[in-house]
């Protein structure tokens, strides 16, 4: 069959395919739509078959003030749902904390019984010279308590450093006092985050009563005010006695411990708590200890 005279041939239908992408035949008739496409005339000899009606449209129209929808390519996206609140920085399931400083525990009534520092959660600091005992000491008291608590020794700290460590023993230099601030600040950092999340924590450290920037200053900066410090100390003679079963670089000469023993005696007159441990084993002194942070508690010293 022959199409009429100025009408383009639509693209050539492939088996099996649609038509041809890109191809539409409104855009080959430009102008307003015309009405239903005139019949060929029939062949000489036979009849002309009556033109029908189209069929009428499937279901009920679309309200006359609606327009109707649109086709299914054209309907907008959804919108997404609304955002979901940020989810808080966590360690597992314990939420990391904001990083603030320790806060100085409450002080109980005066009606009230005394607290009880094995059931409270505290952060203590144990003071005292190489051979006094602090690190046996808080690892047993943080190991016997009745509630979670972390041992941080600032020389287990100082000693993640390998390659490049400056050791103190070797001479104080400005090397081995960036190392010293450098684990301190760690330190206090990682007990800020344990006593955020209910874990009390106990550290040990020699610091000397004539340095109070470099030592006892800079540990209440980078944990808080509500740090508990005690100190440990023991007579000279049972210093140098402890520390001539050390070995490595935790072993120090018998004329450097009693310097360091010396300087220690300036917390006497300080205000803090002194424990006298030279005739104690660790458990009574770790008995010792929860007796004076009571103390503390219920008075915290001036420092």
């Amino acid at each position: 069959m022959q199409h009429p005279v100025g009408s383009p041939l639509p693209p050539p239908h492939q088996p099996g395919h649609g038509p041809a992408l890109g191809w539409s035949p409104a855009a080959h008739h430009p102008g307003p739509p015309q009405g239903p496409a005139p019949v060929p005339p029939a062949a000489p000899g036979y009849p002309t078959a009556p033109r029908q009606a189209p069929a009428p449209h499937p279901g009920p129209g679309p309200a006359p003030h609606q327009p109707p929808p649109a086709p299914a390519h054209h309907r907008p996206a959804p919108a997404p749902p609304a955002s979901a609140p940020p989810v808080p920085d966590t360690t597992g399931h314990v939420p990391l904390p904001p990083g603030g400083p320790v806060a100085v525990p409450s002080v109980p009534p005066a009606t009230a019984a005394a607290p009880d520092p094995t059931t409270t959660t505290l952060a203590v600091l144990l003071i005292g010279p190489a051979g006094a005992g602090k690190t046996s000491v808080a690892k047993y008291w943080a190991d016997h308590r009745r509630v979670p608590t972390a041992h941080i020794s600032l020389d287990d700290v100082r000693e993640w450093v390998r390659s490049g460590f400056a050791d103190p023993q070797t001479g104080w230099n400005e090397h081995s006092e960036a190392q010293y601030r450098l684990a301190r600040r760690t330190c206090g950092f990682s007990a800020r985050n344990f006593l955020a999340n209910g874990i009390s924590c106990i550290l040990d450290d020699a610091v000397f009563p004539d340095r109070p920037v470099v030592g006892l200053g800079g540990w209440k900066r980078h944990v808080g005010p509500g740090l508990l410090p005690v100190v440990l100390l023991p007579g000279l003679d049972i210093v140098l006695e402890r520390n001539a079963e050390r070995s490595g670089n935790r072993r120090l000469t018998d004329e450097e411990v009693a310097r360091i023993h010396g300087r220690m005696a300036g917390w006497y007159g300080s205000g803090l708590p002194i424990i006298d441990n030279s005739q104690l084993d660790i458990p009574e002194t770790a008995h010792l200890l929860d007796e004076v942070l009571s103390r503390s508690i219920a008075s915290p010293p001036a420092w």
